[in-house]
């Protein structure tokens, strides 16, 4: 049995083709203030596993004065997204980390709206008294 010159892998659904939309997270804190304790710990103890399990999103940390500590996540279309960590410990600071490396950065969708846009609001149609036999009337 020969092997052909060029070997090709074959991808199935897509599966083969993914790449992971999140670019870039940055993680701002404070030293001095009370509600950064969780982002500090988180910082210190969890990130360099995070970032050695991700090599393919850039990790900048970043210090800031008298503020809360946010994650800001940039995608590769252009958009980001923000969550504020006030007062959350590190297990739920990885929480977030995972769900802003997970996210697509599209803006988010109110599911309850109706799914079908129409002109009219309901199926037969938009009432008029013209339409109606006038014998009934």
């Amino acid at each position: 049995m020969s092997l052909p010159n060029k070997l090709l892998s074959t991808t199935n659904n897509g599966t083969g083709a993914f790449i992971l939309q999140c670019r870039k997270l940055v993680f701002n804190y404070c030293e001095h203030w009370g509600s950064n304790k969780g982002m500090v710990n988180y910082i210190k103890k969890d990130l360099a596993k995070f970032a050695k399990e991700n090599p393919h999103i850039e990790i900048v940390v970043q210090q800031r004065k008298a503020h809360h500590p946010i994650i800001r996540g940039q995608y590769l279309n252009g958009r980001e997204k923000v969550i504020c960590t006030r007062n959350m410990a590190p297990n739920e600071i990885a929480n977030k980390v995972n769900l802003l490396r997970d996210s697509s950065g599209e803006k988010l969708k109110n599911l309850t709206k109706k799914p079908v846009i129409s002109t009219t609001e309901s199926v037969r149609g938009i009432w008029s008294p013209f339409h109606s036999n006038p014998h009934s009337i």
